[in-house]
């Protein structure tokens, strides 16, 4: 199985990563993400339909990016979140923290 290249991209108000984020790739990634953060004046969503990835490091993105955003006067929520990622966070003690999180909003297809 051949690993997909990280991306995230801003369209419509939503924040969209994809991919396969890894130890590796995380760190661009996540400054990638802060760009488009900086660039914008207005809450967010973070679609995390097309992660392919659920492991901490996307966790500490995530964390990362919802303290930048706090600290810049916007809010981020989170959809398409998969059910190991929210499994990830619950056992992190995370789940309250991201907000999109909680067992009700599980991507069907994960």
């Amino acid at each position: 199985m051949t690993a997909v290249e990280p991306r995230v991209q801003l369209s419509d108000g939503a924040l969209i990563v994809s991919g396969d984020v890894t130890i590796d790739t995380v760190v661009g990634l996540r400054k990638e993400g802060e760009k488009l953060i900086r660039s914008v004046s207005v809450d967010l969503v973070i679609d995390l339909d097309g992660l392919a990835t659920a492991h901490s490091v996307v966790l500490s993105m995530l964390l990362c990016w919802q303290r930048l955003a706090h600290q810049t006067g916007i809010s981020l929520s989170f959809r398409g979140v998969s059910g190991r990622l929210v499994s990830l966070a619950s056992l992190s003690n995370l789940d309250d923290q991201l907000a999109g999180f909680g067992p009700e909003t599980v991507h069907p297809a994960h």
